[in-house]
């Protein structure tokens, strides 16, 4: 009994390898606009509504955030490069706005320098693919509150902004 079940998870690991292999995005290197467009799009594939460049009311700014149906917040940090991540020490201020967080990066990326307590995603100009999934963190009720006045407001105004350009 114990050799099929080992048989099964092997043959199991060999199909979620075929399959992933076929789904990753193209190689990279990828510029930080490519990264977002295709993080972007998959998230817009997945019902989230997304923002990019979005202040927090800490006043920090995300690279993406999307908010689905279930009023549940994605953050996405992009990392174009190793000096990108290694430099930036800002991103663990973001993750009691998330409930869930992601680091999204250009296929070639080193992934064993990313923390393995939260997701990654890899991504070119056209779409993601999740690599590793992210835990549920969740938000503070209270924070969530202010964040969604704070997500539709912003919404709201970059979307006026598309047709009175002199604001």
């Amino acid at each position: 009994m114990l050799c099929s079940i080992a048989a099964k998870l092997k043959q199991r690991i060999i199909m979620n390898k075929f399959l992933f292999d076929e789904d990753l995005p193209v190689l990279g290197p990828h510029d930080t606009a490519d990264i977002t467009r295709g993080v972007c799009r998959y998230l817009r594939n997945l019902n989230y509504s997304v923002m990019v460049e979005f202040k927090l009311k800490s006043k920090r700014r995300v690279d993406v955030i999307g908010l689905n149906s279930a009023g549940k917040y994605i953050i996405v940090e992009i990392k174009s490069s190793v000096n990108d991540f290694k430099l930036d020490k800002k991103w663990h201020e973001y993750t009691p706005f998330a409930d869930r967080f992601y680091f999204a990066v250009a296929n070639g990326f080193p992934i064993e320098l990313l923390p393995s307590d939260y997701g990654v995603m890899i991504a070119d100009a056209y779409h993601a693919h999740i690599l590793r999934d992210a835990p549920i963190l969740g938000v503070n009720a209270n924070r969530r509150k202010h964040q969604n006045i704070l997500f539709a407001k912003t919404a709201a105004n970059r979307l006026y902004r598309t047709i009175d350009k002199d604001l």
